[in-house]
């Protein structure tokens, strides 16, 4: 008969009605959790924990060591300004012609390290570099090419940007300008800017390059961690570089 509910029907209707009330229940639940992680994260955000989230290469914070530093600053004085420093002895060749070196620098083992080939004013900066390297942080740095002629220049070009962007005469490396560098490591060369302990050490060498009143390819938009320059109006110019006394090659993801 039409208009009658059994008993067992009555049932079924009413568990029907508890497990729907059960389900809203749950997804209303899970929609306060969702917020309550959104909240969350927006006020990690509001309170600066985008510092432990998001790298960010383009200004490495200064190291406490260097950030006005009386002594340091004393120390980078006397050896911009004392002897001529000497360049360390020649590394053998085949330091320089790893399996690592050639994946990531090709044509490294005809790269031109003569330091004498280098402006004298760079050359002093970089020695200088080199030293605090190791007297602060205990890192042997390894020049890997300085002087670069234009044939090599556009040789570098042709491999793609990946290696140099700047053609013939667009890079401070042909006059003795600018210097690619690297670190040794239980008498291996280790450029991977992957490996941690090469990423650390040029970091800490790009802020003393700076110190040193060189311009460091870290800071490029197109990182060149392992580069550093000094600049001057003119490449030709060999007077001591000052403030404002600065030449800009095309771009500065040129090296």
């Amino acid at each position: 008969m039409r208009g009658i509910t059994r008993p067992w029907q009555a049932g079924r209707l009413k568990a029907g009605k508890v497990w729907k009330l059960a389900i809203e229940r749950l997804l209303t639940a899970g929609m306060l959790i969702r917020r309550r992680v959104a909240f969350t994260l927006a006020a990690l955000v509001l309170t600066g924990a985008p510092a432990l989230l998001i790298p960010h290469f383009n200004a490495p914070l200064p190291l406490p060591e260097q950030a006005g530093n009386p002594a340091s600053e004393s120390r980078i004085a006397a050896l911009l300004t004392g002897e001529q420093l000497l360049p360390p002895p020649p590394l053998p060749p085949d330091i320089f012609a790893s399996r690592e070196v050639e994946l990531l620098r090709p044509t490294t083992t005809d790269a031109n390290r003569d330091w004498k080939r280098l402006d004298t004013e760079f050359r002093q900066r970089l020695l200088a570099a080199f030293t605090l390297m190791r007297d602060r942080h205990g890192y042997e740095t390894v020049l890997i090419e300085g002087y670069r002629s234009p044939a090599r220049q556009d040789q570098l070009a042709a491999l793609g940007g990946s290696i140099t962007r700047a053609a013939a005469y667009q890079s401070y490396h042909q006059y003795g300008l600018a210097a690619d560098y690297a670190f040794l490591r239980e008498g291996r060369l280790v450029i991977s800017e992957r490996d941690p302990w090469a990423m650390q050490a040029y970091v800490r060498f790009g802020h003393i390059a700076e110190e040193l009143g060189l311009t460091w390819g870290g800071r490029w938009t197109l990182k060149d961690f392992g580069h550093v320059e000094l600049r001057r109006p003119s490449p030709h110019d060999r007077r001591p570089r000052t403030a404002g006394n600065t030449l800009h090659p095309p771009t500065d993801d040129q090296s």
